[in-house]
């Protein structure tokens, strides 16, 4: 970050303080990414996108406000908007972190736009190759950004990151019949379009038959890009919030999965590495369950506070200009010992979740969902497709019963995931 920003941010800290704040704090994201899309098998457009959003979050008598801008900043009109919007906050400690100048390692390699559209082009050659009546999509973005936090007792973090992107998706139409099979990708250097594309062939073979429709409670195996339906409901149970509220079922020492179940939290790996959180608190290694029970829940400054644990580094905000909540850094579930090639085999019938429509289960853990797109598995075999699906049931049962876990393990979002198998779900086709 040049020399002026960083001037212009230290300016308005003080600014703020002269002007009758008693603490403040800045926080700044500038990011820069240049999205390749393709539609319809052929490249449709490229764009750059150089955007720039600063925060002031000031106190005065005990409460506090928050102002945002995009782009140029106006340090008078910040503050003074900061200043007004903190006589309506509602009463707030100043809960900032001491610190001084750190400016952390950066991570992550461009890639070129040119590299970005040969990988779209490859990909999509590579399934047209297998099934030349599909339509294919895709975007592959490269994207750098650049975060810094200061505030009125001295801390001042820097860091940058870049991470390159990608999706990848058929569309199959037969008759009256759409199938769309989805496959993505992330990294901090590479990524393998010819996997993602390898994936979505596969999968499209097993979709092309139509298998029976079933109903009761089968075994269900998770991919990966769908255990999300589970570790949504985990994560807010293990949300610091939810134990200071009372509103989770789950508390420190409980058993509540199969014992190879590992969860943990590591902001060093992968992605989405992160060394601070949104209040400039270190972000660190957790271990949340371990063998199956709860080892410990995850905090802000404010709930770790009211727990008596402190914060673990877990205090981010949805954007810049609302207030902290605890979020996790890179949810990484440990695999297994088998492959899922292997766990398949071994199963004597099963119903295989792949994608779904709706959102996961919350807290509450009670599930109802539509497939997307999942299989039916006989004697270790995929015998096709399943139309008109649902899954519902209860995650908190459902994790009790779970009983193996892949070794393969992939990124969904900002969780690290190997597949899963569980029982205790009822499917209705």
């Amino acid at each position: 970050m040049g020399h002026r920003q960083s001037d212009e941010l230290e300016q308005l800290l003080t600014l703020a303080l002269r002007t009758g704040a008693t603490a403040a704090e800045v926080a700044q994201e500038r990011s820069f990414s240049q999205p390749v899309v393709f539609e319809a098998n052929r490249l449709k457009q490229l764009e750059t996108s150089d955007d720039t959003v600063t925060a002031l979050r000031v106190w005065r008598q005990g409460r506090s406000g928050v102002a945002v801008a995009g782009g140029p900043v106006d340090p008078q009109i910040l503050v003074e908007k900061a200043l007004g919007l903190s006589e309506l906050g509602a009463a707030e400690d100043p809960l900032l972190t001491d610190g001084g100048l750190e400016v952390f390692a950066s991570v992550g390699n461009w890639v070129p736009v040119d590299r970005l559209i040969e990988w779209g082009e490859a990909a999509i050659a590579t399934i047209r190759s297998a099934y030349d009546e599909v339509l294919c999509e895709a975007s592959f973005t490269c994207e750098t950004n650049h975060t810094r936090l200061i505030n009125s007792l001295g801390l001042d973090y820097r860091y940058e990151e870049t991470t390159v992107s990608g999706g990848l998706s058929a569309e199959w139409v037969r008759g009256d019949d759409l199938l769309a099979v989805e496959a993505d990708g992330i990294d901090r250097t590479q990524l393998d379009p010819q996997g993602m594309a390898t994936s979505v062939i596969e999968r499209l073979g097993w979709a092309e038959p139509t298998a029976a429709p079933v109903t009761g409670q089968l075994p269900v195996v998770l991919m990966a890009q769908a255990t999300d339906l589970l570790w949504g409901t985990v994560q807010a149970a293990l949300n610091g919030r939810r134990w200071v509220e009372g509103a989770s079922p789950w508390q420190q020492g409980q058993a509540v999965a199969m014992h190879a179940l590992t969860i943990g939290q590591h902001p060093d790996r992968g992605p989405y590495s992160c060394p601070f959180d949104d209040e400039g608190t270190r972000t660190q290694a957790l271990h949340l369950i371990v063998n199956g029970e709860v080892a410990q829940a995850y905090c802000d400054r404010t709930t770790g506070q009211r727990l008596g644990t402190g914060s673990t580094g877990n205090g981010f905000r949805a954007g810049l200009g609302s207030r902290t909540t605890p979020g996790l850094v890179n949810f990484w579930v440990e695999p297994g010992e088998k492959t899922l090639a292997e766990l398949l085999k071994e199963l004597p019938e099963a119903v295989i979740v792949d994608q779904v429509v709706g959102g996961g289960a919350g807290l509450s853990g009670e599930l109802s969902v539509n497939l997307e797109l999942g299989y039916y598995l006989k004697r270790g075999e995929i015998v096709g497709r399943l139309k008109d699906t649902m899954l519902s049931g209860n995650v908190y049962q459902a994790l009790k019963r779970a009983s193996a876990l892949a070794a393969e393990a992939t990124w969904n979002g900002a969780s690290y995931s190997p597949a899963i198998v569980v029982e205790g779900l009822t499917v209705i086709g």
